[in-house]
């Protein structure tokens, strides 16, 4: 099969393992100690390096790179991941609120994908917007620690909203993977 020329060709800056997006030794996820006490720790590791995965993914690419998308008639990209996760942080809020819901950070539906352009001041927006929505929503949900507690209007658990952050950075970062694939040939891990 023939290669085409505009596809980048596979490669992993790996060389301990050169299948592997990094070497375990220079892997920021890496921790050598022992793995956290409890549900809620465990969980908030996980999303931790989720979070840290999808920033590395995004990690040394242009303002057209990340907002390159993958397949007509998808608009994904990685800039728009980006976008819509800040998006999600904020309306994860809105699930744990009895209070109005606060309103959507780039407009009507899909926005967060379809407005991701390359410009490098979107991209530092959705950098900070990321950035303050996820410390928002930690900060809210570090007020209730019994993953038991039912909270907003339709009385999710803590639980079940921290398995469903977990779950939505967990598939986007396999977006993420084939995404970063398309644009420069970096394999996943």
């Amino acid at each position: 099969m023939e290669r085409m020329s505009d596809q980048p060709a596979r490669w992993s800056q790996a060389t301990v393992y050169p299948d592997m997006w990094a070497d375990p030794d220079n892997d920021p996820r890496e921790n050598d100690g022992p793995s956290p006490d409890g549900e809620l720790a465990t969980l908030e590791d996980f999303l931790s390096g989720f979070r840290l995965t999808l920033r590395m993914k995004c990690e040394g690419l242009d303002a057209e790179q990340l907002a390159r998308r993958s397949v007509p008639p998808s608009t994904m990209s990685l800039l728009g991941l980006l976008r819509h996760l800040a998006e999600a942080e904020r309306d994860w809020r809105n699930w744990i609120s009895d209070g109005d819901p606060l309103p959507k950070l780039y407009g009507v539906r899909d926005a967060d994908f379809d407005g991701a352009v390359a410009d490098q001041a979107l991209v530092d927006a959705a950098y900070a917007d990321l950035e303050r929505e996820q410390a928002a929503t930690d900060a809210a949900l570090a007020e209730h620690p019994d993953l038991s507690e039912r909270l907003g209007k339709d009385k999710i658990a803590v639980r079940e909203m921290m398995v469903h952050r977990v779950e939505e950075y967990a598939r986007h970062c396999g977006h993420a993977d084939l995404l970063r694939e398309c644009v420069d040939g970096r394999v996943g891990q």
